[in-house]
């Protein structure tokens, strides 16, 4: 948790509530859900425009979740069209409930789900976004 310029405590959610200290900084061009009717709101646009992308469903918690996290990040630069989506099971529990394995990426292409991968590997990730690029 950080401190907000009022003494209190501010809950780190999404991309900053995984504690990991990015590569500059950056998220890259990745967006991120902190909540369920944040993932509902971009979920229902990605269905809208249509537009390839892919979400990450993974957890603050999950220690090969945070080892994919730096790669989904670069790759959001690499692969400029797709949408990239991180959201955080723990904050997003009504939308994720589905989700059983963590990380699991769900890729998306003219406004439906056409692929999933569960797990990780930095090279698995890459050839599914080409892919699906």
């Amino acid at each position: 948790m950080g401190e907000a310029g009022n003494g209190k405590e501010t809950k780190r959610v999404g991309m900053e509530g995984t504690g990991l200290l990015l590569q500059g900084g950056s998220h890259g061009n990745v967006r991120s859900a902190g909540s369920d009717q944040q993932l509902r709101e971009m979920l229902d646009s990605l269905k809208s425009s249509k537009s390839p992308a892919v979400v990450n469903f993974g957890a603050s918690w999950c220690r090969v979740c945070s080892q994919i996290i730096p790669s989904f990040c670069k790759f959001s630069n690499e692969f400029k069209n797709l949408t990239f989506i991180y959201a955080d099971i723990d904050e997003c529990p009504e939308t994720t409930q589905h989700i059983r394995y963590t990380p699991t990426f769900h890729f998306y292409r003219d406004g439906e789900r056409a692929d999933e991968m569960l797990g990780t590997g930095e090279e698995r990730l890459h050839d599914r976004l080409w892919l699906h690029s």
